[in-house]
C-alpha cells in the first residue's frame, strides 16, 4: 500500500503541472487583462503601460508562467492584483469558512441521505420508495439560487427568524451560537442537492446488492431480514458510495459559488467570483491549484478506503 501511495504522489506531480499550464492559458483567452481595472477617463496610455509593467503583464506569456511557477515551487502563490496581499494568506483566511459550510452541508446530507437510500432500496416498489424517490428528484431539480432566495425571503424577511446573510453581524465578535445561526439557511440549501443525490445512489446500490447471489444464500440459510441487512447488505452497499463521497470531498474547498453569493458567505466561492470580475489572475490560479490538490488527495483516499472496506481489492 505504501508503494502504491508513493507512486500515486509521483503521478500527481505532472498532473498538477498540466492543470496549472491549462488554467494559466485559459486565463489569457479572456478579453483584456487586470490593468483594465485601473483605467479611468483620465488615465493616459503611459499610465496604463506602467500599470501593466508593475503587474508583470508586459512580459511574454512563457516568462509570466515560469515566474509564477517558480514562486509556487517555493510555496508562494504570488500577490493579489487588487490589494497586493499574498495569495496564500488570502486563501488561508477564506478556506476556513468554506470548509465549515461545506463540511456541515455534506455531513447533514450523508446523515439523512444514506439512511433514506437504504430504506428506499429495502422497500422497493412500495409507497415509501415512491415517496422518497419523488422527494429526491425534487431536491435535485430545484435550482440552488431559487431555493436560497426563497428561504431568505420566508425565514429572513417575512418571519425574521434567521439572518439573511454573512457569517456574523459586522462589528460583533463571532460566537459559536451566532455562526451556527448564520449557517442554518446556507447549509440547508447546499445539503438538499447532495442529500438527494446520495439517496438515489444509495437506493440503486442497495437494490443491486439485494439481487446478488450471496444475499439469496443468506436468506436460504435462514437469516432474517434484519440480519441480512446488517451483516451483508450495508457494507457491500458502501463500496460504490465511497466513490460518490470522493467526488464530493473536493467541494469542501471548491465551495458553492452560487450559494455563497446568495448568502454573502465569506468563503472561497465568493472570493473566486470577485477574482474573476477583477481579472485577479493570482487568486484564480491559487484557487484552481488548491482545488486540484484536494481532488487528487480525495481520489487517493477513496482508493485506500476501497481496500479497507473490501479486502478483495489489492494494490500491487
Amino acid at each position: 500500500m505504501l508503494k502504491y501511495i508513493f507512486k500515486r504522489i509521483l503521478t500527481a506531480i505532472p498532473v498538477l503541472l498540466i492543470i496549472s499550464l491549462g488554467a494559466f492559458l485559459m486565463l489569457q483567452l479572456a478579453p483584456g487583462d487586470a490593468a483594465d481595472l485601473y483605467i479611468t477617463p483620465d488615465t493616459t496610455q503611459q499610465q496604463i503601460e506602467a500599470t501593466r509593467t508593475a503587474l508583470g503583464l508586459d512580459q511574454p506569456l512563457y516568462v509570466q508562467y515560469f515566474s509564477w511557477l517558480s514562486q509556487v515551487l517555493r510555496g508562494h502563490l504570488g500577490y493579489s492584483f487588487s490589494n497586493n496581499m499574498p495569495v496564500t494568506q488570502i486563501l488561508a483566511e477564506r478556506v476556513g469558512p468554506t470548509v465549515l459550510l461545506m463540511g456541515a452541508a455534506l455531513v447533514l446530507a450523508y446523515i439523512v441521505g444514506i439512511p433514506l437510500g437504504l430504506l428506499s432500496g429495502r422497500k422497493k416498489g412500495t409507497w415509501v420508495d415512491s415517496s422518497i424517490t419523488a422527494v429526491s428528484f425534487l431536491g435535485i431539480s430545484i435550482p440552488s439560487f431559487f431555493f436560497g432566495l426563497s428561504l431568505v425571503y420566508i425565514f429572513g424577511v417575512e418571519l425574521g427568524w434567521l439572518p439573511t446573510g454573512g457569517m456574523f453581524p459586522l462589528g460583533t465578535e463571532p460566537t459559536f451560537g451566532i455562526v451556527i445561526q448564520h449557517m442554518i439557511l446556507p447549509v440547508i440549501v447546499l445539503s438538499v442537492a447532495y442529500m438527494a443525490n446520495m439517496t438515489r445512489y444509495m437506493r440503486s446500490t442497495t437494490i443491486d446488492v439485494y439481487e446478488q447471489n450471496y444475499i439469496r444464500t443468506a436468506v436460504a440459510k435462514g437469516l432474517n431480514a434484519q440480519e441480512v441487512f446488517t451483516f451483508h447488505s450495508i457494507r457491500n452497499s458502501l463500496i460504490p458510495i465511497i466513490t460518490v463521497i470522493g467526488t464530493d470531498l473536493p467541494k469542501l474547498v471548491g465551495g458553492a459559488i452560487v450559494t455563497e453569493q446568495v448568502f454573502s458567505w465569506p468563503g472561497l466561492g465568493s472570493l473566486t467570483m470577485t477574482a474573476i470580475q477583477q481579472r485577479n489572475y493570482p487568486i484564480i490560479l491559487g484557487v484552481t491549484m488548491l482545488s486540484a490538490v484536494v481532488v487528487l488527495v480525495a481520489n487517493l483516499v477513496v482508493d485506500i478506503l476501497y481496500a479497507v472496506i473490501d479486502p478483495r481489492i489489492q494494490y500491487d
